[in-house]
C-alpha cells in the first residue's frame, strides 16, 4: 500500500504541512534580518525584515523553525498547553513529594 505523500494531504482543507502539533516546547521570537539586495530598505539595517520563529533546545542545541505569520496563533495556542501541562505535572509531582514527607514524619512520631 502506498501512502500519500505530506505535501499533497489534505484534512479540512489544511494540507498536513499546514498543521501545527497539540503541544509545543520552546518560545516564539520575531526574527530580524537583512535580505542582501543592496537597494531594499533593510539595506543600511535600520528596517529589517521580520518574520516568526519557533525557538526550542534540543539535545543541548538552540534550534529555530521559521513559522508562516498565519501559523503562529496555532503555535502559540500549542505553547500554551505545554505550559499547562507542564505546570500541572509539576504541581502533581510537588504533592506526590509532600505526603512522601508527611508519611515519614507520621513513622517518626510513632516510634
Amino acid at each position: 500500500m502506498e501512502e500519500e505523500s505530506w505535501e499533497h494531504a489534505v484534512v479540512n482543507g489544511e494540507t498536513e504541512r499546514d498543521r501545527v502539533p497539540p503541544v509545543l516546547r520552546g518560545s516564539l521570537i520575531t526574527m530580524r534580518r537583512r535580505c542582501g539586495k543592496p537597494t531594499c530598505r533593510c539595506a543600511d539595517g535600520t528596517t529589517l525584515h521580520e518574520s516568526p520563529a519557533l525557538s526550542v533546545s534540543l539535545s543541548g542545541r538552540s534550534v529555530t523553525v521559521s513559522l508562516r505569520p498565519e501559523q503562529v496563533p496555532a503555535v502559540a495556542a500549542a505553547l500554551a498547553r505545554y505550559r499547562s501541562a507542564r505546570d500541572a505535572l509539576e504541581t502533581q509531582a510537588s504533592a506526590g513529594v509532600a505526603a512522601l514527607r508527611d508519611r515519614d514524619r507520621d513513622r517518626t512520631r510513632r516510634r
